[in-house]
């Protein structure tokens, strides 16, 4: 085949001339063959990391070499970084991790990989070596683990949670039974896996195209209880489908008023991530009547709340919630009105700053958003001074 644009640049092309052997590995392959942009290459070689990365350097690179211990340098030339993994073999498996040896065998290398779309590689001189054939079921739609399902997932159960992942992205038609099979009889297994592993696979799930089938997938297998059994039935997802923003994603799956504290410290979740997660569940703020100045307050109230959502969001999510109420015409809805005042307004009012002040601000604030948003900075500023009990400016 044609090597693809991305092999073709320099970075790709002068680690194939420093690596004598070297290939093209893994997504970038299966993109490529499947007609998709290809973003990220990684790129594989039939030599220890340390020689890797010798050469490397040799042949003018900057080389990160923090994944050195896996067998795995970043090689920086011009243009995106480009990962470069010797070839190994699997010494021992937990489930988790696994311990691995160097090797110069590209079948070896093949057959420890987790899908045949994913198993392939592709040389400098643009030939395919698939030995598993992952073209095939590239085309047909099928992802199917490399040989015995269920040992590729007892040497890492993370792989139960990609294949719905590779599913939404790739597979057509009916799944892979022999895959369905392990994956189910694998669920008790995934309780091994980090928090971290499982919230990073549920959110990369989640920016698939149209993530539904493989949700209604993980249900059936038992998977999705197992990992996020707060999720509701995945057609929550239908007013969040046309962004890929997996936060957004997950907040329609959720139901709003649930513990989100705790679903915080059972993934793991970002301070930003949890902060985004509740702004997006304020749906306490969508109005009942159309007219503009319930618009305005909706608008202005989800602003006041911070940053973490638009009223648009909130109100995908409130439809999420209630299919039925008819709230199409609030999604594009941008940011709402700005509260006019700022604390230095307040102090150039005469009033101290503490606490007293917050407060007299969020009084302010809350008459503003009552009242419509309308008012302008003047009236909000006499509005504060009449509350503050200071004389009209």
């Amino acid at each position: 085949m044609t090597l693809p644009e991305a092999l073709r640049a320099p970075a790709p092309q002068g680690i194939l001339a420093a690596l004598p052997g070297a290939r093209a590995v893994g997504g970038c392959v299966r993109d490529a063959l499947a007609g998709l942009p290809v973003h990220d290459v990684d790129m594989a070689a039939p030599f220890p990391p340390e020689e890797i990365a010798r050469r490397l350097k040799e042949a003018g690179f900057k080389v990160i070499e923090t994944g050195i211990a896996h067998g795995t340098v970043t090689a920086l030339l011009h243009g995106p970084p480009v990962e470069v993994t010797s070839l190994r073999r699997d010494v021992a498996t937990d489930g988790r991790h696994a311990e691995v040896a160097w090797t110069t065998d590209w079948r070896e290398d093949a057959a420890r990989r987790d899908f045949t779309i994913n198993a392939m590689s592709l040389d400098a001189v643009g030939t395919l070596h698939d030995y598993h054939g992952g073209e095939a079921d590239l085309a047909a739609g099928i992802v199917r683990f490399v040989g015995d399902s269920a040992a590729r997932i007892r040497e890492d159960y993370l792989r139960a949670l990609r294949f719905f992942r590779f599913q939404a992205r790739y597979g057509r038609g009916a799944p892979d039974a022999e895959a369905i099979a392990a994956i189910t009889a694998s669920v008790p297994g995934l309780a091994r896996l980090s928090a971290e592993r499982v919230w990073m696979e549920i959110k990369r799930l989640l920016e698939a195209p149209d993530p539904r089938d493989a949700l209604l997938l993980m249900r059936e297998t038992g998977v999705l209880q197992a990992i996020l059994p707060e999720a509701g039935p995945p057609e929550r997802l239908a007013p969040v489908l046309d962004s890929r923003d997996p936060l957004l994603r997950v907040a329609a799956l959720l139901p709003v008023g649930m513990d989100l504290q705790a679903l915080s410290a059972r993934l793991r979740l970002s301070g930003e991530e949890l902060a985004r997660l509740r702004a997006l569940h304020g749906t306490d703020a969508v109005p009942i009547g159309r007219d503009p100045a319930s618009l305005r307050r909706f608008a202005a109230r989800i602003r006041a709340r911070g940053p973490h959502a638009t009223p648009g969001e909130v109100a995908r999510i409130a439809a999420a919630s209630d299919p039925k109420a008819g709230l199409e015409t609030l999604f594009d809805l941008g940011p709402g009105p700005e509260f006019p005042l700022l604390g230095r307004d307040a102090l150039a009012a005469g009033i101290k700053p503490g606490p007293e002040m917050g407060r007299l601000l969020a009084a302010t604030r809350d008459w503003w958003i009552e009242g419509g948003a309308a008012v302008g900075r003047e009236e909000c500023l006499a509005h504060l001074r009449q509350l503050a009990g200071l004389p009209p400016a």
